[in-house]
């Protein structure tokens, strides 16, 4: 059964959300959802993202009189979702306000939001919104607003992925799993806080994949945190959608580092390029804050996985890196992050650490002097080794490797910048200091003024020849999948010579005149 979204419906049961963008579908209350039984017929699902206003959220949730009103609280959300509820407790103190998901499945006592909603459950509630509401309909409300129980039977929770619409398969993210659970015990993340990995029963589970494939799903983003960890599911899994490869799909797995088996590898080695992504956790190549944080990585096999995995297959690899960890300084960060890039990653994620409620983390906050936001995303302010100034600078740095490195906008420029240099990390964060004094924030640049910049410390900072900074940037601007004219400040009468590998046209503005150059084989992409 479909989720109702008709807003002319007036349901008992409202299960609601605010996904951080319109993309991202809602998999946890998909699963509430599928879960609901008979109450499945007086249930619906409402989901618009964290950019409504929460004034027309409430006027909207208002409108359909609902009983119970089911809000999923994320760290992307947890701010909005707070202006809705007290707009709800304040002109309809008569719905029942239940709360769920990460931000209040801990340290719930003292959230605002908490005191304001009626209950909140904690954990995992695929079973335990349904009791909730069976019982409330039935007239029998709890007395505690601290609802919790044991973690659901897996085998016996109904799948949500019917629940994926046509409209969804078409233009969201289809979020799957096989498993729930992790077995390692990091303390930044809140699958520390798991006692075991629980596994479907991956028959039903590839059934009910080979549905959405039906369905036209090319897509699949799998949320387990430990893809490889068992090798016989993992090789199932692999080998079921290797036979469907030649739709075009593709394919995201978080994958554990140091484990890599030759029969997980030759596996991998199948499946043409482009199909598949691995997003790869390192986090810190420190051995010492590694430790501090009980992540556990062998550096030596991760250098050899990456190896193997670039080499030899076509896999896209996405790498991620942690600042602010307890014990990690600029100077080691710098250092993990020029081993990482030796390691050859596609991307590089350098993320700001945040402070997950209920994590173990919060352990080291007195001895390594952590200080973080009292509000979302609760990101770290200062350390022991790290104080604020320099947080600040790293998040400068984080945004401008996004919209240069990682983007993939910049590929031939930003290697003048990286290449023969015996720090990458330190080369770029002098580019990006260079771009915190022109621009006062790091949103909304556009492509051009982007460009403009990367010449101007090409060609005045870094002492790149004109004609250099000149042609890699046109490279770069003027060959992605949308064809641009060379941007006016790069013009210049004097004929680049300029060739493209890959058959297209190149365009070319000059004072006076506008020519072709064609490609050696003249064959059309």
């Amino acid at each position: 059964m479909s989720p109702q979204t008709d807003l002319e419906l007036q349901p008992q049961i409202l299960l609601v959300t605010l996904n951080s963008t319109y993309q991202h579908a809602s998999f946890g209350l998909r699963y509430i959802f599928a879960n609901m039984k008979e109450l499945q017929k007086q249930t619906q699902l409402l989901e618009p993202t964290i950019q409504v206003s929460p004034k027309n959220l409430a006027e909207k949730i208002l409108a359909l009189k609902p009983k119970i009103v089911g809000f999923g609280v994320y760290i992307w959300n947890a701010q909005q979702t707070l202006e809705v509820v007290s707009i709800l407790k304040k002109i309809a103190p008569e719905i029942k306000i239940v709360l769920g998901g990460p931000e209040v499945s801990h340290e719930a006592s003292g959230q605002e939001i908490v005191a304001l909603a009626d209950y909140t459950i904690q954990g995992e509630a695929d079973f335990l919104f349904y009791e909730f509401c069976k019982a409330a309909l039935e007239g029998q409300w709890p007395s505690q607003k601290i609802i919790s129980g044991n973690l659901p039977e897996i085998k016996d929770i109904k799948l949500p992925y019917s629940l994926y619409t046509d409209e969804d398969i078409k233009n969201r993210i289809i979020y799957v799993e096989a498993s729930r659970g992790c077995p390692y015990k990091c303390e930044y993340c809140l699958s520390s806080l798991d006692k075991q990995v629980r596994s479907f029963d991956l028959d039903l589970f590839l059934g009910e994949m080979k549905t959405l494939l039906d369905r036209g799903a090319r897509e699949f983003k799998f949320v387990d945190r430990t893809f490889n960890l068992s090798i016989p599911t993992g090789l199932k899994i692999l080998n079921f959608f290797y036979e469907h490869v030649n739709l075009g799909l593709f394919l995201h797995f978080e994958m554990v580092p140091d484990r890599l088996p030759v029969e997980l590898r030759e596996a991998l080695a199948r499946f043409p390029k482009g199909s598949l992504q691995f997003e790869i956790g390192i986090q810190t190549w420190n051995t010492d804050v590694a430790k501090l944080v009980s992540r556990r990585n062998d550096y030596e096999k991760v250098k050899e996985n990456f190896k193997y995995i670039l080499n030899e297959t076509g896999i896209h690899v996405h790498a991620d890196l942690i600042v602010g960890l307890p014990g990690e300084s600029l100077e080691s960060f710098g250092t993990g992050f020029d081993a990482l890039w030796a390691c050859g990653p596609h991307e590089i994620q350098v993320g700001i650490l945040k402070r997950l409620k209920g994590t173990p983390i919060s352990r080291h906050d007195k001895e390594w002097q952590m200080v973080y936001q009292d509000q979302q995303p609760f990101q770290i302010l200062k350390t022991k080794l790290m104080d604020y100034p320099t947080i600040q600078r790293m998040g400068r740095f984080a945004k401008y490797w996004d919209l240069y490195a990682n983007s993939g906008n910049f590929k031939k420029s930003v290697a003048l910048i990286l290449e023969q240099t015996e720090s990458p990390f330190w080369s770029f964060m002098k580019f990006s200091d260079f771009l915190s004094t022109r621009h006062e924030n790091a949103h909304s640049l556009s492509l051009q003024t982007l460009a403009e910049s990367l010449f101007e410390y090409l060609s005045s900072v870094q002492g790149q020849s004109l004609e250099t900074a000149k042609e890699r940037i046109i490279q770069d601007y003027c060959f992605g999948l949308k064809r641009r004219d060379v941007p006016s400040f790069l013009r210049d009468s004097a004929k680049l010579g300029l060739e493209q590998k890959n058959g297209d046209l190149l365009r070319i503005n000059s004072k006076n005149q506008r020519q072709q150059a064609h490609s050696v084989n003249q064959q059309p992409s």
